[in-house]
């Protein structure tokens, strides 16, 4: 069976070579804005695979891999693992496919991003889903992440890969069986050549990140309120320790076109094939032209 994307791969403002997924969509996609799906700090455009092979059957999806994760270029410089960099990289994406209005899904890392992206030009974003990230990022999420992010373990086989996520990542998910930890271990590793099993990242993306005020950049307010012309879904795990319900209610206050949605017996951060979350993206996507 053939896959349902052509691989791509452009160049960032210092030179790397970076990869995205390309779905291109049905014949009339060109009638509708693209999504473009951002991930999370560790993560690689797997972690986007069913959701957009769905969202495929009615329009294009790019599915960018920031540097330093999955087939892109690892940077020279570990101060460029910053959410400005990877703004900067998917700028000179959409410049080289000429996309000028999209539809954004951010997670968590992705969702800062299409804060910052909008701060820059509130045009360009025609709607967008926020998954489990706001303006605020609670401190206690971040010592958590800090906790796993740069260790360079390897494993022999997935059994032993999934039962190592499942050490950091069970209290987001409480439900998992062995099989769904299989399928997330294989989501953020990678099998070597040395035939060991590994995380799919530059262990080089945790030094900027444990530096303090790093992991998220300062005020991100009014970056949020550039998105005021759009609408915005906003998915939080019920169990998340990164988005904190305060930070929801304020902003429901500054964004009335806003819709928050909770996923149940899920933390930081929701897969995106829960059905609750699916059902909101899919009205979204629905509401834009």
């Amino acid at each position: 069976m053939d896959q349902p994307y052509s691989d791509g791969y452009w160049t960032s403002p210092d030179d790397l070579t970076l990869h995205y997924r390309d779905y291109a969509g049905p014949e009339d996609a060109a009638s509708r804005a693209p999504v473009i799906c951002m991930h999370g700090l560790t993560r690689n455009a797997r972690d986007f695979a069913p959701l957009a092979e769905h969202i495929a059957q009615h329009r294009r999806v790019i599915v960018p891999e920031m540097r330093g994760r999955g087939l892109s270029d690892y940077a020279k410089d570990s101060a460029t693992y910053n959410p400005l960099t990877y703004v900067g990289d998917v700028a000179a994406l959409l410049a080289e496919q000429k996309i000028e209005r999209f539809v954004a899904i951010g997670t968590s890392l992705g969702g800062l991003m299409t804060m910052l992206i909008a701060a820059t030009d509130p045009s360009k974003i025609v709607g967008a889903v926020l998954n489990d990230i706001g303006p605020e990022v609670n401190p206690d999420g971040i010592e958590r992440i800090k906790g796993y992010v740069g260790h360079g373990r390897s494993f022999p086989t997935w059994i032993h890969a999934a039962r190592a996520i499942k050490e950091t990542q069970e209290v987001a998910f409480p439900d998992f069986t062995l099989d769904d930890w299989i399928d997330a271990a294989k989501r953020g590793m990678v099998l070597g050549q040395n035939g060991r099993i590994s995380f799919d990242y530059d262990m080089a993306i945790a030094e900027p990140f444990r530096i303090p005020g790093n992991a998220a950049p300062p005020d991100l307010w009014p970056a949020f309120e550039a998105l005021g012309g759009a609408p915005v879904v906003l998915l939080r795990g019920e169990l998340s320790d990164l988005l904190s319900d305060t930070t929801v209610q304020q902003m429901k206050t500054r964004h009335p076109d806003m819709t928050a949605v909770t996923v149940a017996r899920v933390g930081h951060a929701p897969t995106l094939d829960e059905p609750e979350s699916r059902a909101a993206i899919d009205a979204l996507l629905a509401r834009v032209p």
